[in-house]
């Protein structure tokens, strides 16, 4: 899962990098690896920065002031079926044709078939592991087609379709060519979100931006918003004035309209609204519903049993524990004092970064556990490393029991579309009875969530449907059948580089290393350009 934006600001004597800065410290929860900017200027040269880290450690003040232009994208990472080398941080550029740069959130089912097209066919060379890459290249192989010297909207146009009728899986993506503008488009199952926003000046022109979520839009100003549809695709020119205006188009018709019901469980802001749903209220109905299900299960199994306090799994929680809470009749505490600056676990590469980082994160405080039946609201059960803990802490703070409810039924299968929640096997509810995994993670019962009671908190009248492969193994695009098998693969290798990296660069002699995929370079092939080219 990653975070994109991007921008055209009306006056092109205005660097839109600022503002991009800004905007992806609204999105900085969607992708902690890795961020990029990449600028254009107003004769059409590239200006770049990116690295590993977070956004306010890779955007020094230094570094910003040498990107140039009024138009820009970027992007936060958040490593999926890639490594987490610094050469793979985006946005990715392609010189030819006309010069592209692109930013995707999601991940692509089909990518070994395509890097094979794109080596056979086209002849065009893929230097990593990231199927970003790969999408850029079958963009730009579409748009070689035409062979002309310069593009228009509907030669760009003709190009996304043919990217859609080859492309399968997740992409929401903004696209900078050259000179000319910004494109934005979404796959046509919906599964990854964008919204199109636009702002007013006070001198009347209108400045635009295409991003992950609506949180940047609003704060931005960029009220009068939309969402990107399914299979639809939007260009801003780098130059709106003129009568020039953005331009939408239904590249494809919309197949089963199917976004990720992930990010309303847990990883967009609660104050934005993706696909016309706020998250915020689809997880006051989860806290709702959730209560319910408790309810019913402690009548049948435990009827004895009381709960005393419900208390969040800071942060995602926050919301459907108050609102579960307040069903059960039943306080509401915070029981845990977060330490804010470790980063999230769910999204750290490794699992013994989110073991020791749990410890790190979060302190119990007994008043709010001791002698009491504790009931711990998350957002979700991934591989039970996190949960495992603060059952363990919340013990250690002197709660007599501890129950654990999950807003998200059960996740027994891998998600394939841009959120590396684990391998299957690695899942704490693979092939578990929900006593298996209450053993598992020490806690004394656990509650999860019904998956028609979750659609249900999140559906609208115009969205019904959702991906919801993770609880069911039954994915919107399909998969080949050996896709999940070669992506745990691609994942087992990139974890034992880091490993062999993390320990200086030693390679252990018990490792076959004919068994690890290239070693990758820490930084890109630089378009960076010092000073002002305009």
């Amino acid at each position: 899962m990653c975070g994109i934006l991007g921008i055209v600001l009306a006056n092109e004597k205005t660097n839109a990098a600022p503002e991009l800065f800004e905007g992806v410290m609204y999105l900085q929860h969607r992708g902690q690896d890795a961020a990029g900017i990449a600028t254009c200027g107003s004769r059409g040269r590239f200006y770049q920065c990116k690295g590993n880290g977070l956004a306010r450690d890779v955007f020094t003040q230094s570094r910003m002031n040498n990107l140039v232009g009024n138009m820009g994208i970027t992007h936060l990472r958040y490593p999926t079926a890639g490594s987490s080398a610094g050469s793979e941080a985006q946005p990715f550029y392609v010189n030819s044709p006309y010069g592209i740069c692109l930013s995707h959130n999601g991940n692509l089912v089909n990518s070994i078939e395509l890097k094979k097209y794109l080596d056979e066919e086209v002849h065009r060379h893929i230097n990593t592991d990231s199927d970003s890459e790969i999408l850029l290249n079958i963009f730009a192989a579409e748009l070689d087609k035409f062979n002309k010297s310069r593009v228009n909207n509907q030669d760009i146009f003709s190009a996304l379709g043919g990217v859609m009728d080859v492309v399968r899986g997740a992409y929401a993506c903004v696209v900078m060519l050259a000179g000319f503008g910004v494109i934005g488009f979404r796959d046509p199952n919906g599964i990854r979100p964008l919204l199109y926003g636009e702002r007013k000046n006070k001198d009347g022109s209108i400045d635009y931006m295409v991003a992950s979520e609506s949180v940047v839009l609003k704060a931005h100003g960029y009220d009068n918003f939309r969402d990107v549809k399914p299979g639809e695709a939007v260009i801003i020119p780098k130059d709106c004035k003129d009568g020039k205006k953005p331009e939408f188009c239904q590249v494809v018709p919309p197949r089963e309209f199917a976004p990720d019901i992930f990010e309303y469980v847990y990883f967009a802001r609660p104050d934005s609204v993706l696909d016309g749903i706020s998250v915020y209220r689809s997880r006051i109905e989860m806290g709702n519903k959730l209560a319910s299900n408790i309810t019913e299960a402690l009548k049948k199994s435990h009827p004895e049993e009381k709960i005393d306090v419900v208390i969040p799994v800071p942060d995602t929680s926050r919301t459907s524990a108050i609102q579960c809470a307040v069903s059960l009749n039943v306080p509401y505490r915070e029981g845990f004092v977060k330490n804010r600056y470790i980063g999230r676990t769910f999204i750290m590469p490794n699992q013994q970064e989110r073991r020791s980082s749990v410890r790190r994160k979060l302190n119990a405080m007994e008043s709010e556990f001791s002698g009491r039946n504790v009931l711990l609201v998350d957002d979700s059960i991934v591989r039970g490393t996190t949960s495992k803990e603060i059952v363990a802490m919340a013990k250690e703070a002197g709660a007599k029991k501890v129950f654990f409810a999950s807003c998200a039924p059960p996740i027994r299968y891998n998600h394939i579309y841009g959120i590396d929640l684990a391998d299957t096997k690695a899942l704490v509810a693979f092939n578990k009875t929900e006593q298996e995994i209450a053993d598992a993670i020490g806690a004394d019962k656990v509650f999860y969530q019904r998956l028609s009671d979750l659609v249900d908190c999140c559906k609208t009248a115009s969205v019904k449907n959702f991906e919801v492969g993770v609880f069911t193994g039954s994915y919107v695009t399909g998969v080949e059948d050996n896709y999940i098998q070669e992506l745990e693969k691609i994942r087992a290798q990139n974890q034992r580089l880091k490993d062999h990296s993390d320990r200086a660069g030693s390679i252990d002699a018990s490792i076959d290393v004919d068994d690890l995929v290239d070693i990758k370079p820490d930084v890109d092939i630089s378009i960076y350009n010092r000073g002002d080219y305009t």
